[in-house]
């Protein structure tokens, strides 16, 4: 299980003193980001040799509330969702409790440079890690 630990920030907030809920989808990208990167996968790399990243689907689950100065962790599993696709299982968990406030499950695919479906190696590696 592969975590990144982050702090909330101010302008992060709503009008109720909460992280936005929109602001959740942020801090699951920056740590499927660091999760490829900490496995040897470089996402502007792969954007460059034509190789594009997708979300095709998010689902989250809203747990509990994150607020201003609270410290969390963001944890990433990678799975196998079809031939082609895979799935980021992720939550955001408050440090302060262990509390997890998101779950969620982001399906991905990765595109060639003809936009049909192609899986790089380097993820196959991860799958069969």
């Amino acid at each position: 299980m592969f975590s990144i630990e982050m702090s909330v920030r101010d302008y992060e907030l709503d009008m109720q003193g909460i992280v936005n809920n929109g602001v959740y989808f942020n801090y699951l990208e920056h740590a499927r980001h660091e999760f490829l990167t900490a496995n040897g996968i470089s996402f502007s790399a792969l954007a460059e040799a034509g190789i594009n990243l997708v979300v095709i689907r998010a689902e989250l689950d809203y747990k509990a509330s994150l607020k201003s100065g609270d410290r969390f962790r963001v944890e990433v599993a990678l799975e196998r969702v079809g031939k082609a696709r895979f799935g980021f299982r992720q939550q955001v968990v408050r440090l302060a409790d262990e509390k997890v406030c998101v779950a969620g499950l982001v399906v991905g695919a990765a595109l060639n440079q003809r936009g049909r479906p192609y899986l790089p190696p380097e993820f196959d590696a991860l799958f069969s890690a």
